[in-house]
């Protein structure tokens, strides 16, 4: 497996024209002047026959990378597509460019079945959508064989990592694509790989032949900021309405209950919000979905059964209100925002309890010790970014391989944290530990341990004579945060475990170093709440959508007409235009179809459709109706909900959604 895009592949052919023909599908279709990145190198390669490994972050243009050669290459571009539930919509933005686009899944009826089918054969479909699980149906594969196939695009490939955050056993068996179809090019495309989940992907596909192409992780237009957990409820509150009033956005809880209780909670707030996790029917899942999809400023509450395949590029924030189990989970969930290259912030509270709950999952975990020595490694490399001083992208990125310098747009660049030396403190807490087990025999978790720091005389304290321990308040020169804070990076750094379904904590064989003198322990100095909250907050705010003021009210009125059009036709507002495209139109404001026609993101199958709609809003001839132009890209019809071959979270057993 090599990285090096200068690399040809042996044999592939030189595509010379069709270089030229990509350039212009890339403007008569998609409406675009020039490609991004490595898009270029990358469709030239796939259209000239070889196999293609991409990496590459969201909202980089992935798809660009399949569709085009799809259109160039004669024959039928075959995505297989993790996610079911969205391949309508993938379908319906496709159709309103006019590329002829069309999906085999388990939603359709019969006849709706037979009707793309049909079209597949004759040739009058550039992309079909296919579920991985319906090339084990042997009446799929044969239909394959039956036309004409240009490509086949494996989206999402990082599931199939069997150790990975997103595994989906289906696509163990895409391997066969290669073996049936050893002619067509493949390529395999994903936002989130390590080193290792890369050359997994390589190696499961059969792909150690393709040329690999590895664009730069960096999404500078988030902001990564966490922050200690309190009240988390209400600093999401705060975020929420101090930062993205009106703002789409994402809110991830690691459990059912803490969904449904925090989505009430900013509904009972004055926040629009719903919730979305494996336990609700599939109705309503379905129409929480589609309403995220189709409305303006909505937040949806989720577990990580929500977001994969998600394109809506307008998500302001991504919130955590628990500890994401890997670099990669979180990476992933927190490039949802942003796809359209706007400021937009990548929020997470993080605390004590939920390194302890992590611990425990993983020491209960299915599996073999070596399983849980790299889910024990994904939290370490977790922790390690919440607790670092450094650039926090700087962090992330050498996660995944890549160098970079202070982006200056994080919350560790923006406020530098304070370090200190812990190591009494923390030979405090773990002499604490030491006299609990040798001198009584006993285990606690972290709330007793700083009790008898603070010289507290709880009940819970006197019940066990605590209070005569000779540890017993010699930790008054910390507050309670800043003890749990040292409990967190005890655990952090290795020099403290959690055990037992209690998570009561126990010594590590590091821990003996730090109590003989011979470890120093440096640590992160604790914020106060107020005054770094305030500071953090005044640099973060910036202006969300970047006009002219006196574009702004044109902005709205293209937004209005936008909300309405895409309810007429049942279609999220981002398959009619992106918000930057409505930016451009209402910044230039242009007179003719011809001037309209110059805007990127307006192609010519769009220009015929909306040209003249758009030039009525311009000019102020715009017939919809104020109401409606206040209600903004409103909700639209709700699909049925999917059926057989929906991806299905598996169901753990302590309403914990993995």
């Amino acid at each position: 497996m090599g990285v090096d895009v200068d690399v040809d592949v042996d044999g592939a052919p030189e595509t010379g024209g069709a270089a030229d023909e990509a350039v212009q599908v890339l403007r008569r279709v998609f409406g675009y002047d020039a490609f991004r990145g490595s898009q270029r190198e990358i469709i030239e390669h796939v259209v000239g026959g070889g196999d293609a490994v991409v990496l590459m972050p969201t909202g980089g243009g992935k798809s660009l990378c399949y569709q085009i050669p799809s259109l160039v290459r004669p024959g039928v571009g075959v995505v297989i597509s993790p996610l079911i539930a969205l391949m309508q919509d993938q379908v319906d933005a496709l159709r309103a460019l006019g590329v002829r686009a069309g999906f085999l899944n388990s939603t359709q009826d019969l006849e709706e079945r037979r009707l793309v089918e049909a079209e597949f054969l004759a040739g009058e479909l550039d992309l079909l959508y296919l579920a991985p699980e319906r090339l084990r149906v042997e009446q799929t594969v044969q239909l394959l064989d039956r036309g004409k196939i240009s490509l086949f695009a494996i989206d999402e490939a990082h599931c199939v990592a069997q150790w990975g955050h997103d595994f989906r056993p289906d696509y163990l068996a895409l391997s066969m694509l290669h073996d049936r179809w050893p002619d067509v090019p493949r390529i395999a495309l994903t936002a989130t790989a390590t080193e290792a989940t890369h050359g997994e992907i390589t190696s499961r596909l059969r792909m150690a032949d393709a040329r690999h192409f590895v664009a730069s992780f960096d999404r500078p237009n988030i902001q990564y900021r966490i922050a200690a957990k309190s009240e988390p409820k209400k600093q999401l509150l705060e975020l929420v309405r101090g930062e993205h009033a009106g703002d789409a956005g994402i809110v991830y809880c690691l459990s059912r209950a803490s969904v449904e209780k925090t989505a009430q909670f900013l509904v009972d707030n004055g926040v629009a919000a719903v919730p979305y996790h494996a336990g609700l029917d599939a109705r309503t899942r379905a129409e929480n979905q589609a309403r995220f999809l189709r409305e303006d400023g909505l937040v949806v509450v989720a577990t990580i059964a929500f977001g994969m395949g998600i394109d809506k590029p307008d998500v302001r924030f991504v919130a955590h209100l628990d500890l994401p189990k890997s670099v990669e989970g979180y990476y992933q969930e927190t490039g949802r925002a942003g796809r359209d290259g706007q400021p937009s912030t990548a929020w997470l509270a993080y605390g004590l309890q939920d390194v302890v709950q992590q611990r425990k999952m993983i020491d209960g975990s299915e599996g073999d010790e070596a399983h849980r020595r790299r889910l024990s490694a994904h939290l370490d490399a977790m922790l390690a970014l919440c607790e670092t001083v450094a650039c926090r992208r700087v962090r992330l990125l050498a996660y995944f391989g890549q160098e970079s310098g202070p982006c200056g747009n994080c919350d560790t660049c923006l406020a530098p944290p304070q370090t200190w030396d812990g190591t009494v403190p923390a030979q405090k807490l773990l002499s604490t530990v030491v006299r609990l087990q040798r001198e009584r025999g006993q285990k606690f978790g972290a709330g007793q341990i700083v009790d008898i720091l603070l010289g507290r005389k709880t009940a819970k304290v006197i019940q066990f004579d605590h209070d005569a321990l000779s540890v017993f308040g010699i930790g008054e020169d910390l507050r309670e945060a800043e003890w749990r804070g040292v409990v967190r990076q005890l655990l952090a750094q290795g020099l403290l475990a959690v055990e037992g379904d209690y998570g009561t904590l126990v010594l590590t064989e590091a821990s003996g170093e730090v109590l003989r003198g011979q470890r120093e322990v440096p640590m992160r100095r604790e914020p106060e709440k107020a005054a770094r909250a305030a500071k953090a907050k005044a640099k973060a705010k910036r202006a969300p959508v970047d006009l002219p003021e006196e574009a702004l009210p044109v902005f709205e009125a293209l937004r209005a007409w936008r909300g309405r059009t895409a309810k007429e036709q049942g279609v999220p507002a981002y398959v009619i235009f992106h918000d930057a495209t409505l930016r451009e139109i209402a910044t230039v404001r242009p007179g003719t179809t011809a001037e309209l026609g110059t805007v990127s993101g307006v192609g010519e199958s769009k220009l015929a459709k909306y040209g003249e709609q758009i030039l009525d809003v311009l000019a102020g001839r715009d017939a919809g109706e104020a109401g409606e132009a206040a209600a903004g890209d409103g909700p639209a019809k709700t699909p049925e909900p999917p059926a057989a071959e929906e991806d299905v979270v598996p169901e753990p057993p302590d309403d914990i959604d993995w």
